[in-house]
């Protein structure tokens, strides 16, 4: 999903197109003039979330506990319920899960698995010094429904609050200030998705370099400012514009024209005026996790540190891929078995189908499907190649005939992807990683491209849960990269998760 170069009203509704590179923008008029109450009403978040998490937060722990200690037969149930109610609360506060930052902000499968694992850890400090002595297994089951509802309950607001963004709605009006090219660049890449906060509605490019992002330019600044109070006029005209439009936050993009002391008058005058500031680093796609700040003779830098392609996060993950898969192979047989049964009543060939993919690091393997298309559908391809209805390397057609009746069943489910299974356990895939690839696919990748293929494919990832074939080649290149750059085991898990809601939902499989 893509939010385009937007100038957006003070309600967040359309009123004109603003045509940028990416193609047609959001519409919107230029917010002058006192802002209306319905604007921050409909700019902010929903009252809801707060309250409902809270509500959801303390029914979760209370009343499981209060119920399994009763079903035990435990004394001070009411002591064990308000003890278990109030940490949990605490827990949360401290983790600052009911700031108006961080609430919607994330689907909530890990950070709250990280919760409940601080919690039972001062519930097990507590139990030993008041010697509490219910049973253990009673004490784990009426804290597991806290760590359900509350993953639910963080989830559903996650959903919500980007079905929002997506209509524009509970957005920050950011004014971007920089170099010409830099501003088209931020303003392209905060137009490309919708998972963040930001809406451009206006930009002052530094120096005479023209400003091509297709938003309204709300100011300019001169190249090379002369005299002391240059970098005054900087910060009056950027604080000018950005009450002239609305704006929420000043997002500045340092560059050669803007750095040093002309950046720091910058930043002191939008700040002295009430605004919130915000510098782009510059860096695309690197997880906040791999960046550690730090500074040196008065300069503040940045630490990124190198993807993981070797050591013991490596080889857990291996072990926990082969282990899952075989785990799978085994509990799935009986499925496997009636899937094959089908699929060869259903039409004439094999139930399996192989083929050769292009693994990590270049490496050929052949891997496994339950047939979803005709046996001669390889033969057929080329005939069909001017159907195609995707760009880049990849063939996709919705109509495709050569799939078997079964086999839009199986494609839909993604069952046909089960015996992939037996790739992970050879170490030739991985449960997570990017799509596996066609030789012919790899042979048109350029440099770029080529760096997917520095992790295993996987059985799922993020194009899985993203769209899968609704995706542009783009699109899906994006997120392979995305994710061969800053993959983690907490990644891997929370795409894991995230698979299941997406072959429920079906969206892009055919």
């Amino acid at each position: 999903m893509r939010r385009d170069s937007a100038f957006v009203s003070e309600v967040g509704r359309p009123a004109w197109p603003v045509m940028g590179r990416g193609g047609s923008g959001r519409r919107g008029s230029r917010g002058k003039g006192p802002e209306r109450s319905g604007a921050r009403e409909i700019r902010d978040k929903s009252g809801w979330y707060r309250p409902v998490a809270l509500a959801v937060d303390t029914v979760g722990i209370a009343l499981p506990v209060a119920f399994f200690f009763h079903q035990a037969g435990q004394s001070h149930i009411a002591a064990a319920t308000a003890t278990a109610t109030l940490t949990w609360l605490g827990v949360l506060t401290a983790h600052r899960r009911y700031g108006r930052r961080w609430l919607g902000e994330t689907r909530g499968v890990l950070t709250t698995l990280r919760d409940w694992l601080t919690l039972l850890g001062l519930l097990a400090v507590a139990r030993v010094l008041t010697g509490e002595h219910s049973p253990p297994a009673v004490a784990l089951l009426a804290l597991a429904p806290a760590l359900l509802l509350t993953t639910v309950c963080r989830s559903l607001t996650h959903r919500h609050l980007t079905g929002q963004r997506r209509e524009a709605h509970a957005v920050q009006r950011a004014l971007v200030v920089g170099e010409g090219n830099a501003v088209d660049r931020v303003v392209e890449q905060l137009a490309s998705r919708t998972d963040h906060p930001y809406v451009v509605i206006g930009a002052v490019p530094v120096g005479p370099t023209a400003n091509r992002s297709g938003v309204p330019e709300a100011g300019q600044l001169e190249a090379d400012p002369q005299g002391p109070e240059g970098g005054g006029a900087d910060g009056a005209a950027v604080v000018a514009a950005a009450r002239l439009h609305a704006a929420d936050t000043v997002l500045v993009t340092p560059g050669s024209l803007l750095s040093g002391e002309r950046l720091r008058t910058l930043t002191w005058a939008v700040q002295d005026a009430g605004l919130p500031l915000v510098i782009a680093s510059g860096l695309a796609d690197v997880a906040l996790r791999r960046v550690r700040p730090s500074t040196a003779a008065g300069l503040h830098l940045l630490h990124v540190d190198p993807p993981v392609r070797r050591g013991p996060q490596l080889a857990l993950k291996a072990a926990l891929d082969r282990t899952g898969a075989a785990l799978g192979l085994v509990l799935l047989a009986p499925l496997f078995a009636l899937i094959a049964l089908v699929v060869r009543l259903d039409s004439a060939g094999p139930a399996f189908y192989r083929q050769t993919r292009i693994g990590h690091r270049g490496v050929p393997f052949t891997m496994w499907k339950f047939r979803s298309m005709a046996v001669d559908a390889d033969r057929l391809r080329p005939q069909l190649l001017a159907a195609n209805e995707v760009d880049g390397p990849l063939f996709k057609m919705r109509a495709d005939p050569r799939i078997t009746r079964v086999g839009r069943v199986l494609r839909r489910t993604s069952l046909d992807e089960l015996p992939q299974l037996l790739n992970v356990v050879r170490g030739e895939m991985s449960l997570v990683g990017p799509r596996p690839p066609l030789p012919e696919e790899v042979a048109a990748y350029g440099a770029t491209a080529l760096r997917r293929l520095l992790v295993k494919p996987g059985l799922t990832g993020p194009w899985q849960v993203s769209g899968r074939s609704d995706l542009s080649w783009d699109e899906s290149l994006a997120l392979d990269l995305r994710y061969a750059d800053n993959w983690s085991l907490t990644t891997d898990l929370d795409l894991l998760a995230r698979t299941v809601r997406a072959v429920v939902d079906g969206r892009g499989a055919y």
